[in-house]
């Protein structure tokens, strides 16, 4: 009951601005986000939309009005989160990643890792930097633009750009 007790006193701390109590209920309600997360949003989103989610609530939180419904919307917020980052992402994947898939199928594995290392080399370090740290590294979006000192969406936006360098160095290499 003391649990309870102190989570309803740090809610309404948060709701005046206070930075512990906004941390403390954010690292209580971290665990559910995630494995909600894991569950309902695309496997290789769930961390960047827990993050995204937590970044809401912080800059929210006083704007909530009733306290007992915060959980219920920080859950809206994570189901909102992972929708708006798979539709960023895959836009107009459905055409094209079927014939890409059958591409790359249709290559032996050794030279589709010789091709692959090649295209990675031929890529600006600044590409190069974000596609290590996130497909090889496995960071989340917000942990990289804090590594790299740079904005979420500056390193959004080179991580998009270096894949579809990879993807065209990959396309013309097997024509």
């Amino acid at each position: 009951m003391s649990r309870l007790v102190n989570i309803e006193q740090m809610m309404l701390k948060a709701q005046t601005g206070e930075p512990r109590a906004i941390a403390g209920l954010l690292e209580h309600w971290y665990p559910d986000l995630r494995r909600y997360a894991q569950r309902h949003c695309h496997a290789s989103y769930a961390e960047d939309a827990v993050q995204e989610t937590l970044l809401v609530v912080t800059r929210r939180f006083s704007a909530l009005r009733q306290l007992t419904s915060a959980t219920a919307w920080m859950f809206t917020i994570l189901k909102r989160q992972c929708y708006a980052l798979f539709r960023q992402f895959h836009v107009d994947i459905h055409v094209e990643d079927e014939a890409w898939a059958a591409m790359i199928d249709s290559r032996p594995a050794a030279e589709l890792r010789l091709d692959l290392i090649a295209a990675l080399e031929s890529l600006p370090h600044h590409y190069l930097q974000v596609i290590l740290l996130r497909d090889f590294e496995d960071l989340t979006i917000t942990e990289m633009s804090e590594q790299l000192n740079e904005s979420v969406a500056t390193v959004k936006s080179r991580l998009h750009r270096a894949r579809q360098m990879v993807r065209e160095y990959l396309s013309t290499e097997s024509e």
